[in-house]
């Protein structure tokens, strides 16, 4: 028997019904770049979701992909974004946004959340600073939804930093690479249609949430980024047979399918952490979604990786390494019962 995965939430390939429809639509004669009728379903789906009729929506591949276009999109050369030091963009892209000629600009978080007085006082010292032509300019705030430690931003953080961000005209953009995980969470209380009513731009993920690859790129008001479109393809980033996306995108979309995938992910979550307080392990800290963080012992830590395939984070201090275990998706009861089980005796 091979060793139980909960590395992370892309390592399946995607949910049986994107597999059949691709396989239906395989021999169809199409045009590119996303100017099909499918991937025009998936857009009209996510608008309504979003309740955002005149939004434009764009697929690309991946989240760093994502991240760098839309950021590169929004910014002037000058200018720089804000976003907690744990930010997806500062720690885990390689520089990608600072590649594309930005400074990312971090703020100290709790639990992976930065707030609206600390982007207040941020933006402030910026504009009362005598030397501000010689800095580099805040021009939006970066955040994701869920928080790179599976945190979640409530709906009043959210409007807060939302009407702070834009009393200083800072443009908000959240990264949904985990979007379903969050919006399944039964502490949830921001939805796609708050999303859509607070931020400039937004995305939800596919490539973790279900999809073999891609991520939904949402503006709610289109002449915030005059074409966009062609400075995607600029980037690199316009996928030719863009029906693959928006084929994943019509199926997610279709029945609320996206959030019930995201859901069985986190009941399967939820099962590990109780056991894992039950049992007197150390979690870095609670989450509601489908990550889970965990200090263990070494000698521990080795113990269990000879079962179980997860994810360093970090070393905590010479004896102890905090783990990363991480449900998606495509768990399955049994995979949980049996980590369970390995947990429990361990």
């Amino acid at each position: 028997m091979g060793k139980l995965h909960f590395a992370c939430d892309y390592q399946e390939g995607a949910y049986p019904s994107i597999l059949k429809r691709l396989e239906e639509t395989n021999y169809d004669h199409t045009p590119g770049y996303g100017a099909d009728e499918i991937t025009a379903s998936a857009k009209e789906r996510i608008r309504n979701a979003c309740d955002a009729p005149l939004a434009e929506v764009e697929f690309l591949v991946g989240g760093t992909q994502t991240n760098a276009v839309v950021i590169d999109s929004l910014l002037k050369s000058y200018q720089g974004v804000i976003t907690a030091d744990t930010g997806h963009i500062s720690v885990h892209e390689a520089g990608a946004i600072e590649f594309c000629g930005h400074k990312v600009m971090t703020l100290p978080s709790s639990e992976g959340k930065i707030t609206a007085m600390q982007i207040d006082a941020f933006a402030s010292a910026y504009e009362n600073d005598g030397n501000r032509d010689h800095m580099v300019m805040p021009g939006m705030i970066y955040l994701s939804q869920p928080t790179e430690l599976g945190t979640l931003y409530s709906l009043e953080e959210l409007t807060a930093i939302s009407r702070v961000s834009h009393s200083h005209g800072l443009k908000l953009y959240i990264d949904g690479a985990r979007l379903a995980y969050a919006l399944a969470s039964s502490e949830n209380t921001v939805s796609l249609k708050d999303l859509a009513k607070l931020c400039d731009v937004f995305y939800i993920g596919g490539t973790k949430c279900g999809a073999l690859f891609g991520e939904a790129v949402v503006i709610p008001d289109p002449s915030l980024i005059p074409h966009f479109f062609t400075i995607i393809k600029q980037h690199g980033a316009l996928l030719a047979k863009g029906r693959i996306l928006g084929i994943q995108f019509d199926e997610l979309f279709r029945d609320d399918l996206y959030r019930k995938i995201g859901a069985s992910a986190v009941r399967q979550a939820d099962q590990i952490r109780k056991v894992l307080n039950d049992s007197g392990y150390r979690q870095m800290l609670i989450n509601p979604t489908n990550q889970i963080f965990v200090s263990l012992e070494n000698s521990r830590m080795k113990k269990l990786s000879e079962q179980l395939e997860f994810s360093f984070w970090e070393q905590s201090d010479e004896n102890h390494t905090v783990i990363r275990l991480v449900t998606s998706w495509a768990t399955k009861q049994e995979d949980t019962d049996q980590l369970i089980q390995i947990l429990k005796s361990l």
